[in-house]
């Protein structure tokens, strides 16, 4: 005679299919929600390099023009 499961175990795997599913799907849920954390982390670093660099560009380019005007009024002064 063959082992047949109970109509009780057989609810029970199913069950325990289901929440092994849940699970997965709450899982790849979590992971997907810290990759995009993490990626905006990084936008957001990226972002405030990028905003110092500008700053410090512009630091530079100002430093430039006053050398220049300063340069030009001695020329015209000579």
């Amino acid at each position: 005679m063959a082992f047949t499961p109970s109509k009780d175990q057989k609810r029970r795997e199913r069950e325990q299919k289901k929440l092994e599913k849940r699970m997965a799907k709450e899982q790849a849920k979590a992971e997907k929600l810290a990759a995009q954390q993490a990626a905006e982390a990084a936008a957001a670093e990226a972002a405030v390099k990028m905003s110092e660099a500008e700053a410090k560009a512009k630091e530079v380019a100002d430093f430039e023009a006053a050398l220049a005007a300063e340069a030009a009024a001695k020329k015209s002064d000579s």
